[in-house]
This record gives structure tokens, C-alpha cells and sequence, in this order.
């Protein structure tokens, strides 16, 4: 259906003072706080995590040393999804409009629709990574699980035993417990946060006990030892596209984590129509948001 004179009735008279409700501001880009950004020339995309060795045993005198194998661990699959929209406006309306070009306000409101899709993608393996979610990591398990198998049995947990929420001592004990992850046989591995990734709810809860001095909401004068041993050196990042209000996340130094692949950038492109006159807009993208390691990310879904 073309936008027709119809639709746009008040535009065709004198007397009109301004034309509103394209202007607004838009939370662009906030997926590059979470997602490591790659291309992408294929329809998918897989990534195997492999297993490496378990701890080596001591060689007693004169006897052979010990062989161990290797195996892949598990794969994760990226899908890329095709975004597009698009609209059409009469040949009439063009011509008839006295105050505005059309094209170029609704060209403006497609590239933002086509935004506002993308951070919303984004958000999905956050937004439903918890237990009964409908996002999970390659390993078969929620995102977000304190079960991860591990190909030598064991497990590991990228939450909290108990989920709390956002404080000083669940930001502390997070950060001891992605000091505990291990690789595929069990070995530590020199895991760090890097990021704190909130709902805009928790943003004055975040700054009071991130960027003071001493410890916030108590009377001791004790240091703040969050801040003071910089364990979230990139500090905290607000994400508008989280739906639950108390649940908070740590992006974390290991590598090959939280990932996305552009298969086709932002694209934008119009034509007429011969018959009609009518004048058509679309754009179009492709991309996908996912996880390899979920060990790139923790996060806790509030109490």
C-alpha cells in the first residue's frame, strides 16, 4: 500500500506550521558493547571450540611419558537473518505536498526502524539466556548457565550460584568466580572482566559503588576495593534494549565470546513504478548476533 494523498491530507493545505514526530534521537550501535564484530561471505557461520590437554603427570624414572588426545568440544552456528523494509508513495502525493519531501523524512524513519531491529536483535541472547530462555550457546546449555559441560565432565558456571542483584558483593563475587573458569580439561584459565553491561535501571546503582572512592552506602571508611583494584577497567555501559530491569552482565576478556557477523551492511535503494507512478524505498541488511565461548560473558539475572 502507497502512502497516498490520503494519509497525508494536511500536507496539501496552506496554514501549516511544522511537521513533527521524525526528529527523535535513536540508541544506536549499543550491540559493539557486547559483540565482536567480524564479516561474513557465507550463509552461516561455525565455530568449533577444541579441547586442549589435561595437567601433566610426573614421569617416573626410566618409564614412557604419558600421551593425552584432543577432541573438539562443541559448535556454534551463526544464521544470518535477513532485515528489510520498505515503503511507496503515489506519484500524486509527491507532486501535491506543499511543505515537505516525503523521501527524505520517511527515508530517515526506514534506516531508524531498520536501528531500532538490529539493537533489539542484539539484546535477544541477554534477554533469553536464563533458565527457560529461548537463546542457547553451542554446548546445548542456556547462555547463561551454572552447568556448562566440560568434555572432561566437570562444569562450568557463567552466573551466580544464587541470582542477586546488582551490589558491591555480587560485583565482587562475579569477579571471583570468572577468576575460576577453566578450559575444556578442567585448567585455570587467566579469565578477567572487562565490561559491566546494565538495563538504564541500574545506572545510579552502578555509578555509586563504580566511581567513588570509598565504599558507597555504608559508614566504614574503607577503600573501594572495586575501584581501587580496577576490576572492570572499562567501567559500566548502559543498554537501552534490555527488558529486565535488575538483570546485569560482565563482558569478560576471553576470546572468540560474544560475536557478530555482517553478511550484508546497511543497504538502501529505490525505483518507480511505471504503471502506477509510484515511487518505492526499501533497505536491507544481514547479520547475525550469537555466542562461541560463553565464557565471554556473565551475567545474572537479578533476585
Amino acid at each position: 500500500m502507497a502512502i497516498s494523498r490520503a494519509q497525508m491530507m494536511k500536507e496539501l493545505l496552506p496554514g501549516l506550521n511544522a511537521l513533527f514526530g521524525m526528529e527523535y534521537g535513536s540508541y544506536e550501535n549499543e550491540h559493539e558493547d557486547i559483540y565482536e564484530m567480524e564479516t561474513s561471505d557465507r550463509a552461516f557461520e561455525e565455530e568449533v571450540q577444541l579441547s586442549g590437554f589435561g595437567s601433566a603427570p610426573v614421569k617416573s624414572e626410566g618409564a614412557a611419558i604419558a600421551y593425552d588426545t584432543a577432541q573438539e568440544a562443541f559448535t556454534a552456528r551463526y544464521n544470518h537473518e535477513t532485515v528489510a523494509l520498505g515503503f511507496s508513495i503515489t506519484e500524486e502525493e509527491i507532486e501535491d505536498n506543499l511543505y515537505d519531501s516525503l523521501s527524505a523524512r520517511y527515508t530517515k524513519a526506514l534506516a531508524r526502524a531498520a536501528a531500532n531491529t538490529k539493537q533489539v536483535k542484539a539484546a535477544y541472547p541477554l534477554n533469553n539466556g536464563f533458565t527457560g530462555g529461548a537463546f542457547t550457546s553451542g554446548d546445548g546449555v542456556t547462555l547463561f548457565n551454572a552447568s556448562h559441560p566440560r568434555v572432561d565432565g566437570g562444569v562450568n558456571a557463567n552466573q551466580p550460584s544464587v541470582a542477586s542483584d546488582l551490589n558491591e558483593t555480587s560485583l565482587e563475587q562475579a569477579i571471583i568466580d570468572i577468576a575460576g573458569f577453566t578450559d575444556q580439561r578442567g585448567l585455570k584459565i587467566a579469565a578477567r572482566a572487562r565490561r559491566l553491561i546494565i538495563p538504564p535501571d541500574l545506572q545510579f546503582v552502578a555509578t555509586r559503588f563504580l566511581e567513588t572512592d570509598r565504599r558507597a552506602g555504608t559508614a566504614d571508611n574503607d577503600i573501594n576495593a572495586l575501584r581501587n583494584n580496577g576490576v572492570i577497567p572499562e567501567g559500566h555501559r548502559i543498554n537501552h534494549y534490555l527488558t529486565d530491569p535488575d538483570a546485569w552482565f560482565i563482558i569478560t576478556d576471553v576470546p572468540n565470546g560474544m560475536k557478530g557477523f555482517t553478511r550484508t551492511p546497511m543497504q538502501t535503494s529505490m525505483d518507480g513504478d511505471f504503471d502506477t507512478g509510484n515511487v518505492r524505498y526499501k533497505c536491507r541488511e544481514r547479520y547475525s548476533f550469537g555466542v562461541s565461548d560463553p565464557l565471554g560473558i556473565y551475567g545474572s539475572e537479578g533476585a
